[in-house]
């Protein structure tokens, strides 16, 4: 495994993908998802220059964090967040990038002793065993999520479906950058909708077309 040129074809790609969209190489952030790998191995991507970590489990993160800390780096929290969970893990994490209950919510509200930045989890494909809240429900969530004051909703993140066409990968990106426009011009309190979480290692190319400005990429560095 050469974690350089590992990191140097993935961020080459990011860029490649971000110019093809006529967009500039600073508006793309990486996440490094090391969910498969261990600390050692994830401090060595780190040295490659990677600022961006992501885990989506409450123990590989906090495994990660007090392992890793004090390297400049940025923590995202990507996975489905149990709220008996909240209070272990909350303090440390930069990004959450699936909040999708209220409940969940006003746990984090509860618990955090800093502002979160999260991404409200929409389910735009409808697929059952995808977690996220429907798109009619928004309107809702969001008078309901007003008043915290640990939490501010950055943006929205889906994923879509593993076996996804490339044209229902599109139409599920679209979707999804839609949505967070329509949500971004309401202009709310603590609720820009500026950023957009979505793409992963097999299809970040067609989510950066669409708006994406973090994605989520694991297995590409770790060939």
């Amino acid at each position: 495994m050469d974690l350089q040129a590992n990191k140097e074809k993935v961020f080459n790609e990011v860029l490649a993908a971000s110019l093809a969209a006529g967009r500039s190489q600073d508006t793309v952030k990486i996440i490094a998802v090391t969910k498969y790998v261990d600390s050692e191995i994830a401090k060595k991507l780190i040295a490659t220059g990677v600022t961006h970590i992501a885990e989506n489990r409450v123990d590989k993160f906090l495994d990660k964090y007090h392992t890793l800390a004090g390297q400049g780096i940025t923590w995202h929290l990507i996975g489905t967040l149990q709220r008996r969970k909240v209070k272990e893990v909350i303090n440390y994490v930069d990004y959450f990038h699936a909040l999708d209950s209220v409940k969940l919510a006003e746990e984090i509200d509860k618990r955090a002793e800093h502002v979160v930045k999260c991404f409200l989890q929409v389910n735009i494909s409808g697929e059952e065993s995808k977690h996220g809240f429907a798109v009619e429900e928004l309107d809702e969530v969001l008078k309901l999520m007003k008043t915290f004051k640990h939490i501010r909703l950055v943006g929205l993140m889906t994923m879509a479906p593993i076996d996804a066409t490339e044209q229902e990968l599109n139409e599920i990106f679209k979707q999804t950058q839609e949505l967070q426009q329509t949500l971004q011009k309401k202009q709310i309190e603590n609720m820009p909708f500026s950023e957009l979480s979505m793409g992963m290692s097999r299809d970040f190319a067609q989510a950066i077309a669409h708006g994406a400005t973090f994605v989520r990429i694991g297995t590409a560095f770790f060939k």
